[in-house]
């Protein structure tokens, strides 16, 4: 499961549980740490206290989530769109339905893209289940 450098535990814990509806399973916060999970999709959020306890590949700068994109399944995602754009939210790409080709066939989802207030994408999907691929592969 991955593991977010935050910048401000607090507003990150307040966005992912009273906004996304992740639930904390445990947290230390003398080490400004939460491990949540949301229907079986788990994460981790750290705001960086120790710099020698920092895995870091490069600078820390924000925003932190450059590059990541996470893909997360839930029940519901027309509740959870309806609810992200209620608080004005930046929504990085609208609530659609996708098909993406997987060998022959077609898997599709409704998704959409918020990005949360360290810049990380994440993606909240609903599967649509499978058809065959076209035969011109799109």
């Amino acid at each position: 499961m991955p593991e977010l450098y935050v910048s401000d535990i607090d507003r990150s814990l307040r966005f992912y549980t009273e906004l996304l509806g992740f639930a904390v399973l445990y947290d230390r916060p003398e080490e400004r740490f939460a491990y949540l999970d949301r229907d079986g999709a788990a994460l981790m959020l750290d705001q960086p206290a120790d710099p020698g306890r920092l895995w870091l590949a490069g600078p820390l700068e924000p925003p932190y989530g450059r590059g990541v994109n996470l893909q997360i399944e839930v029940a519901d995602v027309d509740t959870l769109n309806a609810a992200v754009l209620g608080v004005g939210t930046l929504i990085e790409r609208p609530l659609e339905e996708r098909w993406y080709r997987r060998g022959n066939t077609q898997v599709g989802q409704r998704q959409f893209v918020v990005q949360d207030p360290d810049g990380y994408l994440l993606r909240f999907c609903q599967p649509l289940g499978s058809r065959p691929a076209p035969p011109d592969g799109r």
